[in-house]
């Protein structure tokens, strides 16, 4: 294929596969009489390796030696201590938000218990009306789960005995999940017509929604893909990645 078939299917633009061969990540095949670069099939695989790694932080010199490349071919175990410190990383991070969300809601009740004392309990209770309404954040104790605070901020038109159903049907399935911008892509390996039926069902609820666009649910030959996108699209990865585990 051309350089041009290959940006196509890989969605990038051509001079990014120039950079990419420029830095011995992807070669071309040969070249027509004529000068132009072609590429095999193998291309487009190689091409979707490296997007992925580096949609995961890897470094140019990480996917080198991890493609087996570099200069220096690198051995099993740098390989692996790459990817685990990326994985930390991720993990810091992660954690890092957490605990800032905690830091928030504490920060909220704080400011609340001040609005009580300045502005009278009345204009408290306004308050906290407005951030449960607002972020699902609660004042009074009356603790629910993340998925249950989660279902409530989808907005969608389901009655709660069809999320039941829903769920039960989407719950424990083996996923990928992965993000480009505000695109949210999520396959569910080797699922169903049960399965594509709720997931269906999911996307059609959101019709009309102003938080999100439509969502697309497709069937692939790995499975069923649901994607969604939009500001707020993340709502459904978080969805999907509490319902991962069976216990959840």
């Amino acid at each position: 294929m051309t350089i041009g078939e290959l940006a196509k299917q890989g969605n990038v633009a051509t001079s990014l596969l120039r950079y990419y061969e420029k830095e011995g990540l992807l070669e071309p095949s040969g070249r027509t009489a004529s000068g132009y670069r072609h590429y095999s099939p193998d291309s487009v695989r190689h091409l979707r390796f490296i997007r992925k790694a580096q949609r995961y932080g890897f470094s140019l010199s990480d996917i080198k030696m991890m493609r087996g490349i570099a200069h220096t071919a690198g051995t099993g175990a740098e390989i692996k201590a790459i990817a685990e410190q990326r994985f930390i990383d991720i993990e810091r991070r992660v954690t890092e938000m957490l605990v800032l969300r905690h830091e928030l809601e504490l920060f909220l009740d704080d400011l609340a218990d001040l609005i009580d004392e300045e502005a009278g309990e009345e204009i408290g209770d306004r308050y906290r009306e407005l951030m449960e309404q607002a972020c699902g954040h609660e004042h009074d104790g009356n603790a629910r789960s993340s998925l249950q605070k989660l279902i409530e901020r989808m907005s969608c038109n389901l009655a709660m005995n069809e999320w039941d159903r829903l769920l039960a049907d989407l719950r424990g399935r083996h996923m990928h999940i992965w993000q480009e911008d505000n695109l949210y892509s999520t396959l569910f390996i080797g699922a169903g017509a049960k399965a594509q039926k709720s997931l269906d069902t999911l996307a059609k609820s959101e019709s009309g929604c102003e938080a999100h666009e439509q969502p697309q649910v497709s069937k692939t030959d790995d499975g069923i893909l649901f994607t969604a996108s939009g500001k707020n699209a993340f709502l459904y990865a978080q969805l999907f990645l509490a319902l991962e585990h069976p216990d959840s």
